[in-house]
């Protein structure tokens, strides 16, 4: 097989690991997804929006750079995990026939051992962090360990999801204050219901072949109706950050960066076809660009009021 058919079809074409990665660890960056790093967004930037709350003025750029390493070596972790246990679904499905494991690029022995090395990084990283934080961070691997055998049983594994990529609302929040308090708590129900929302949006990519092959998702529960479900699901991403602004007294600067926000998520279900893949794929990406807005909302809003 040569470099460019291992190449996962969802992959930038000029991706920086198919064209500066060496080749021998090209396999295990695949099957990472740093290749693909739209996911250590989405992961990551919750964990800066509860930094930037729990700050004064300026988040702490030491914690911003801890969960940035901790973003990528568990997002990284948790890909491996779920393409261990869904080696033989995606064996079936055109999108992910060509993921390391079922094209035989990484054995299932080398991904847990690959596994099993992301891990002890995380853990050196959550280790470095506050008791609450430290706490937390090993209270989420029980969502972790779940999520890929959820579109097994129900219709819903997004929410799933979005419980356990969320976790970082209350962690960074609890590293910054070693505690828990309203305003994160908000951050992470309105998180909640964001994830559900971008992730209906990739799994429509899919959903022929999961109909096929028995695998259940929020984009064959909603079907047509999925721009309607997703009018509902941020507007509660937005509602909550309306709260959470007026909790946490972010002030008006904070209220202005919430509004442009919610035009994007507008913007998205406005352009969204559920049977055009690739717009679909695109849309997806396009929330890492929501999350630097609300991230500036958040900072602009304890710098400046």
């Amino acid at each position: 097989m040569t470099e460019t058919d291992a190449r996962i079809a969802d992959a930038a074409p000029q991706n920086w690991v198919d064209l500066y990665a060496p080749a021998f660890a090209r396999p295990y960056m695949r099957l990472a997804r740093l290749d693909r790093p739209i996911g250590t967004w989405l992961l990551l930037l919750p964990c800066w929006w509860s930094i930037a709350l729990a700050s004064g003025g300026w988040p702490d750029l030491r914690l911003m750079i801890l969960f940035a390493i901790g973003a990528v070596v568990m997002r990284g972790a948790g890909c491996t995990f779920n393409d261990i246990v869904d080696r033989d679904f995606d064996a079936l499905v055109e999108r992910t026939k060509l993921r390391p494991i079922p094209s035989g690029a990484v054995s299932v022995r080398s991904a847990w051992a690959f596994l099993a090395a992301q891990c002890l990084a995380g853990l050196l990283v959550l280790l470095s962090l506050s008791p609450t934080a430290i706490a937390l961070g090993l209270a989420s691997l029980a969502l972790v360990g779940v999520y890929p055998f959820m579109k097994r049983i129900t219709y819903w594994p997004q929410a799933v999801l979005g419980l356990a990529f969320n976790w970082g609302a209350l962690m960074g929040y609890a590293a910054a204050r070693n505690e828990i308090a309203l305003a994160p708590v908000l951050l992470y129900a309105g998180s909640i219901a964001w994830t559900i929302g971008y992730d209906t949006i990739y799994a429509h990519q899919d959903k022929d072949d999961d109909a096929l092959i028995g695998v259940k998702s929020t984009a064959l529960r909603f079907g047509q109706a999925t721009k309607t479900w997703l009018w509902g699901f941020y507007a509660a991403m937005t509602a909550a950050l309306i709260a959470l602004g007026f909790v946490a007294g972010l002030g008006g600067i904070y209220f202005a960066g919430i509004f442009l926000a919610a035009s994007q998520l507008v913007s998205q279900i406005l352009r969204l076809d559920i049977d055009d893949a690739d717009r679909c794929l695109a849309l997806f990406r396009s929330n890492r660009d929501f999350g630097l807005i609300v991230f500036a909302a958040i900072v602009a809003g304890r710098v400046f009021t």
